[in-house]
């Protein structure tokens, strides 16, 4: 029996690579594919190839073509809180790029294709207090950042149930919250202003023992999804024989806000000098969603074993070693390039 193939597209980026080397330990052929012209030999060592590929263009996909890929993992697409406001940016890389997929998936008789998709396609159902349920009504909010991310979402995620439909082709569409994973780079465009992300600024002052204050109600819950949970869901989806749907992508248990801030106080002060945890519930609440991911369970068999602390203490491991340096360069590097900017 031949082993199956997968094609990762988006493989240099943040969920990609993980994804591609979790493939690859599953068993499965890899062709790792992005945008960037080199990939420094990063796949080959784990003997996976590497193609770079711009697949806003159609005829990229040629180099591609009778190479006996039975799915596709598509990851790629710009996101936004990496680059300024771009609405062009959003269609062309999502919409327009997940056609151009669903094209060569027809044209080549690849019959599955797993695609991300975004919990703001819910937001009218956020802030209710209940897990909302994988298959509710998908909408979009008509304000912020994400607004025009979810548009694109939206259409390209219509598209690949069109040709679910009409061409037979199996999907897993996956939604979730921030996947939580060390990269070397930890800033990103918030409201269009270049930022640190949240979380890894406040592992940056538990590091340096500075006061950590609490924004809002403390109780506050949200969800906390490990790479190392996410790629399961990966490679559960590519060995699944269902036809697929939509998934909800949720933790193992709901992190308030004070558990969150005394865990990374807990794992990454130093011993001898703890930060000061204080509360200021004058500040504005953070968002509450929480995810019903028991169809995830039942149907891609989905046991997350990443609890907080353990994502944690793995969080730290991998900022200490840093495993995809060669891929993604170190944290000195972006720490330079951004110094002038945020």
């Amino acid at each position: 029996m031949s082993i199956e193939k997968v094609l990762v597209l988006g493989a240099t980026g943040n969920l990609g690579a993980y994804s591609a080397i979790a493939l690859k330990k599953a068993g499965f052929e890899v062709i790792a594919a992005g945008k960037r012209d080199s990939d420094n030999g990063f796949f080959a060592d784990h003997g996976i190839s590497y193609y770079s590929l711009d697949i806003t263009e159609k005829e990229t996909f040629d180099a591609l073509r009778g190479k006996g890929i039975t799915s596709v993992v598509d990851l790629a697409g710009e996101l936004p809180s990496r680059c300024a406001f771009n609405p062009q940016a959003l269609i062309r890389t999502i919409t327009e790029s997940t056609l151009n997929v669903l094209e060569f998936m027809r044209e080549e008789g690849v019959k599955k294709i797993v695609f991300p998709t975004t919990p703001y396609d819910l937001a009218q159902f956020h802030e209710t207090g209940l897990p909302i349920d994988p298959d509710a009504t998908r909408s979009f909010p008509a304000t912020g950042d994400h607004s025009v991310y979810a548009i694109a979402k939206n259409a390209a995620v219509d598209l690949i149930e069109h040709y679910h439909h009409e061409f037979g082709i199996s999907r897993f569409i996956l939604r979730f919250f921030t996947i939580y994973q060390y990269h070397p780079n930890a800033y990103h465009y918030t409201d269009g202003k270049m930022r640190m992300m949240p979380y890894r600024m406040l592992m940056d002052r538990a590091m340096k023992s500075e006061k950590i204050s609490v924004y809002g109600n403390p109780a506050r819950v949200k969800e906390m999804v490990y790479i190392k949970d996410f790629t399961k869901v990966i490679v559960n989806a590519v060995k699944s024989d269902r036809e697929g749907g939509l998934y909800n992508v949720g933790s193992p248990e709901r992190v308030s806000l004070d558990q969150m801030i005394k865990g990374i106080v807990e794992v990454f002060s130093p011993e001898h000098k703890k930060s000061e945890i204080s509360y200021d519930p004058s500040k504005p609440d953070t968002l509450q969603t929480m995810l019903d991911w028991s169809k995830t369970k039942d149907e891609l068999g989905y046991e997350p074993e990443y609890h907080y602390l353990k994502m944690l203490a793995d969080f730290k491991k991998e900022m200490e070693t840093e495993p995809f340096a060669k891929l993604w360069g170190t944290r000195e590097y972006y720490e330079e390039l951004y110094r002038d900017k945020v």
